[in-house]
């Protein structure tokens, strides 16, 4: 049996249903992340395990135990809030002994907890100072000691980034994974923004409609969609109906030719590719998989060019490196890599 497991929950508040018939399962020392759009449910998910709410329906097993009537206090779980939830009139050293001074452990043994963590958080010598006197990203590593200087039995991030710069994220994100990794902790962390979630993920469950479309580890789901919510969600912006005409080869609703690195079965496929995997080349190139084009739209991204090419099949979305320049108006083949196109039931 996992660490964790949901089994067929169903939860909301009032008669607003927000997840249902939910299962998840996360082994000891994953860091498992929900990842997906405002409204999905990971949020819910979250406060749920915490024991912040109850489900209507289904069961929540921790270790094998029945946790789903457990009170919030009676769970030794460690909790990261997006706004870092410190007490501005402690100083830090308060603020991480706070739930130990809580768990009645005594004054000498906190001491030495609290000191620790600090030092694995690397803000030594910050134990006197105030929440105001330290920096977005000071304040977080706070919030981070303070959930595991209790030892917990499990850690839940709720979008603990969120408030911080891009560089500041980036940074962040690198020393919860490290600290994860060195502490063997496990982990639930809820975040829409997917470069993060993939960065520090053992695993990612996508969730859209209070339901898990996909959970698997995060190059499974960057490379293999299984739902085309999935495949738009993780980058996929070109999408083509093919029809089966042998093996690998297939058909588009206009008579294009296809050619597939085919893995799965289905008569009438849906396929994705993303911008990137398309090459640009001039009209009447022999090109693999041809789709003659013509430049709508010229976007400047920097070291890349974005393309939208109107086509038989519908406007196409490519990128290309910057030195590769075509003009709006432009005659072009596209040529879809077959290795690179995704097929979808």
């Amino acid at each position: 049996m996992s660490l964790l497991e949901l089994r067929d929950i169903t939860a909301g508040y009032d008669k607003n249903v927000i997840l249902k018939n939910l299962n998840l399962n996360v082994e000891k020392g994953e860091l498992v992340s929900l990842l997906g759009p405002s409204g999905c449910g990971k949020t819910t998910t979250l406060r749920l395990i915490a024991g912040f709410s109850e489900p209507i329906s289904g069961n929540f097993f921790f270790n094998e135990k029945d946790y789903t009537k457990i009170p919030l206090h009676k769970r030794n779980f460690g909790f990261v809030f997006q706004s870092y939830a410190l007490f501005p009139h402690m100083n830090i050293y308060d603020n991480v002994a706070f739930g130990l001074r809580q768990r009645k452990v005594p004054e000498s043994e906190i001491k030495t907890q609290v000191m620790e963590m600090l030092h694995t958080v690397d803000l030594d010598g910050f134990e006197k100072r105030l929440p105001k006197e330290m920096s977005g990203g000071q304040r977080q590593r706070v919030a981070l000691a303070r959930a595991m200087v209790i030892n917990p039995d499990l850690m839940l991030f709720d979008e603990p980034l969120s408030n911080l710069d891009a560089k500041l994220r980036v940074q962040m994100r690198v020393e919860i994974r490290k600290l994860q990794q060195k502490l063997g902790f496990t982990a639930i962390y809820v975040t829409h923004d997917q470069e993060e979630c993939f960065a520090i993920s053992d695993k990612v469950a996508i969730m859209n409609h209070g339901v898990i479309e996909q959970m698997d580890k995060p190059a499974e789901i960057y490379n293999h969609p299984k739902t085309e919510f999935i495949a738009r969600f993780v980058g996929f912006e070109n999408f083509m109906d093919l029809t089966r005409t042998g093996a690998g080869k297939f058909e588009t609703s206009v008579g294009n030719g296809i050619t597939v690195t085919d893995d799965i079965p289905g008569d009438k496929l849906r396929a994705c590719i993303r911008p990137e995997d398309i090459v640009i080349e001039s009209e009447g190139a022999d090109a693999v998989n041809a789709i003659r084009g013509q430049i709508n739209v010229q976007t400047f991204l920097g070291k890349r060019t974005q393309y939208n090419v109107s086509t038989d099949i519908g406007e196409l979305i490519v990128s290309t490196a910057q030195e590769n320049v075509f003009s709006v108006g432009d005659n072009i083949t596209l040529s879809l890599t077959p290795n690179k196109i995704v097929l979808i039931p």
